[in-house]
């Protein structure tokens, strides 16, 4: 890290590294006042689709973390922002909530199940049947297959949940065609949130609490990488991975100094 630039923007995953299960993680409060304070640009950034910034904005508010609209990327946005790149002022079937419909609306898509261009599956907490076996049969007559994120399973207060890398396993089952995924730990996310910014990966830094997302879309996005162990990822399973974060800290707290 001695040979890497000054960290001049801040790009943090949010569960696992600033709040788990509801709950602020310690330092956090802190981590996000600094960043404020000293005008860095930053980015909340998640792979749950299900809510827009707005949401996330009030929510982070209520827990005590002051994080405006414009500082929060989610893989929702990333997916718009790329199908908006591919195929402006096109068609989708999505699979979804509020947080990707919205975001697909705001570039100007119609949603629809009549011959659309795209099937996008995002995160819900109601996949149904129906749905699945629409976007099956849709897929099949020719509508490209897009997801917002890979993650096979979500957190819960009850336990894990399937998510939206379970279910486009089944999708790509039925049909033979595997889905584009735009969250990470595809570095698209991260180069988009950096194009958002303005940063240049060599002076930015990817703080993340799982090895096989946040590290490794830091890293492929060039970027300086802090793993913090509040979250998934446990200090024995960090050598597992054939790749390192830049460093590896107990939590967000250790990392208010840098800033």
């Amino acid at each position: 890290m001695a040979d890497r630039k000054p960290i001049k923007s801040w790009l943090t995953d949010m569960d696992g590294v600033l709040i788990h299960e509801g709950v602020p993680i310690p330092g956090a409060d802190a981590f996000i006042k600094k960043l404020r304070e000293s005008d860095r640009p930053f980015l909340v950034l998640t792979n749950n689709s299900i809510y827009t910034p707005r949401d996330l904005h009030a929510r982070l508010r209520r827990m005590g973390l002051d994080v405006p609209i414009e500082n929060i990327w989610t893989s929702a946005l990333a997916t718009a922002q790329f199908l908006d790149d591919q195929r402006p002022n096109g068609s989708a079937y999505v699979i979804g909530e509020a947080g990707l419909t919205t975001a697909l609306h705001d570039i100007g898509y119609v949603l629809t199940d009549h011959e659309p261009d795209y099937v996008v599956l995002g995160e819900t907490r109601t996949y149904s049947f129906e749905a699945m076996t629409k976007a099956v049969r849709l897929i099949n007559a020719g509508a490209r297959f897009i997801c917002t994120n890979p993650d096979e399973t979500g957190p819960s207060t009850e336990g894990p949940l399937p998510a939206t890398g379970a279910v486009a396993a089944l999708i790509t089952k039925a049909t033979g065609r595997q889905p584009y995924f735009a969250g990470k730990p595809n570095p698209l996310m991260m180069r988009t949130g950096l194009n958002t910014l303005g940063a240049h990966s060599e002076s930015s830094a990817m703080i993340g609490d799982r090895m096989d997302t946040d590290v490794l879309a830091g890293m492929e996005a060039g970027m300086q990488t802090f793993l913090v162990l509040t979250g998934l990822t446990r200090p024995e399973q960090v050598e597992d991975f054939p790749y390192r974060p830049s460093k590896v800290v107990d939590s967000i707290a250790d990392l208010v100094d840098l800033v």
